[in-house]
């Protein structure tokens, strides 16, 4: 790591109380949802600002089938998913981070298409990489398949946690914590949170989740109150476990159903959005243990405590300094004050949201609606819009962020943005 990237790295971590990210790889790399954290933030500044379809774009690569996953970033090689529907195949593809060529595309599991949402597709899940393997999970009629590849294609190993259930499709991330993979099984039946040796696909440990109700919540592992913390909310709780071993630190009841927004945490405070049938804002402090539903509810800002409209359900929200941002589904941004929940600032952005916020290191925000508009905004109590950038397609998946470029998934193209390397 040279100078100016350890300066970067530690300017982010004073500002948000948060960790070093514990991971093997080269700082700039982008390894799994939501990078190298887990919570949408980058280590990098400088960060381009201003593109459009055409315009400070290093290259686009149309990606062959349909998939909403995030690409993923590990040196020279980028990894995306997709779902070659007619053949009713689920694949990985490598690309050259450079150039934007596929290097090669491996179909992992055929079978029927599953019943799924409309918002959702057959290859939601994003992949995660240690430097080494890549991981992937996919749904094979009626069972999870988790499989990992070498940079060459050739896979390692693959195991199966068991079988899925649910009406809405499969959709879920795995997590890269030391030497372990970690998957999240939310679902309308025996639901499980589930740790695999990485190298080897044995499984490490397994943990109930009683409440046995479909959620799409990727976990993030954080260091809070003094030990690591696996963080997640849905089937009817927000819990915390310790990533090593399963045990659970502390669960929250509700406060609704579902969930699919992973969680944030700035200034001690962690951050949960969403929900349905009902959609809550919650600030938790996540010092407790056991059930600590009544105790360590920081502020909660949801239906029948304020406007419903302003939770995110599907995009996963950003925290950055002593701000929680989110933008909802509909469009509108909201900035809160991480201590108090305050609502400082409300603005529409665009008409519908699928991506998660992203932010680089010097306060950049980024959100992308739908229609594949980027709304660059400065992380502060006061709005303030950067630019309004169109790349002329539409996007469901999320922006990812590696080596001053950003990169993002299109219906249709992945786009290179930024100074070609």
């Amino acid at each position: 790591m040279n100078i100016r990237s350890f300066a970067v790295l530690v300017s982010l971590v004073l500002m948000t109380n948060a960790p070093l990210p514990a991971a093997e790889q080269s700082t700039s790399d982008w390894p799994m949802w939501r990078g190298p954290a887990g919570d949408g933030r980058s280590t990098e500044a400088a960060l381009p600002t201003k593109w459009s379809g055409s315009e400070n774009i290093a290259w686009k690569t149309k990606i062959p089938g349909v998939g909403h996953s995030s690409p993923i970033i590990s040196g020279d090689h980028i990894f995306v998913t997709t779902a070659l529907e007619e053949e009713t195949q689920r694949a990985l593809i490598c690309l050259d981070r450079k150039t934007g060529k596929i290097i090669w595309q491996k179909n992992i599991v055929r079978s029927m298409l599953e019943k799924k949402h409309r918002l959702n597709s057959y290859a939601s899940a994003t992949p995660a990489t240690d430097g080494k393997l890549v991981f992937v999970t996919f749904f094979e009629q009626p069972k999870i398949q988790i499989a990992a590849f070498d940079f060459k294609g050739n896979e390692v190993w693959r195991v199966s946690p068991g079988e899925f259930k649910s009406v809405h499709g499969f959709c879920s991330s795995p997590v890269i914590y030391k030497d372990l993979l970690i998957l999240n099984g939310d679902q309308d039946a025996e639901a499980y949170l589930v740790a695999y040796d990485k190298a080897t696909g044995k499984e490490r440990w397994r943990t109930d989740r009683p409440n046995k109700t479909r959620s799409y919540c990727t976990p993030v592992i954080v260091e809070l109150a003094g030990k690591p913390q696996m963080m997640l909310s849905g089937s009817k709780c927000v819990a915390s476990y310790n990533p090593m071993t399963g045990e659970q630190y502390w669960i929250i009841d509700g406060p609704t159903e579902q969930m699919v927004a992973s969680l944030v945490h700035t200034k001690g405070i962690v951050f949960v959005t969403g929900g349905f049938p009902e959609l809550h804002v919650l600030g938790i402090d996540p010092a407790g243990a056991g059930n600590v539903t009544k105790t360590h509810i920081r502020w909660h800002d949801g239906q029948n405590k304020g406007d419903r409209r302003l939770a995110s359900y599907v995009p996963s929200p950003v925290a950055f300094g002593d701000w929680f941002f989110l933008v909802s589904d509909g469009g509108l941004a909201t900035c809160f004050d991480a201590r108090s929940g305050e609502r400082l600032w409300q603005q529409p952005l665009g008409k519908h949201h699928s991506s998660s916020a992203v932010a680089g290191a010097d306060g950049m925000l980024y959100f992308t609606s739908d229609a594949g508009e980027t709304f660059v905004i400065k992380a502060d109590g006061k709005f303030e819009l950067v630019a309004k950038n169109s790349l002329g397609e539409d996007v469901r998946s999320s922006p990812a962020i590696s080596g001053g470029q950003i990169f993002i998934r299109g219906v249709e193209n992945l786009y290179c943005i930024g100074v070609p390397k």
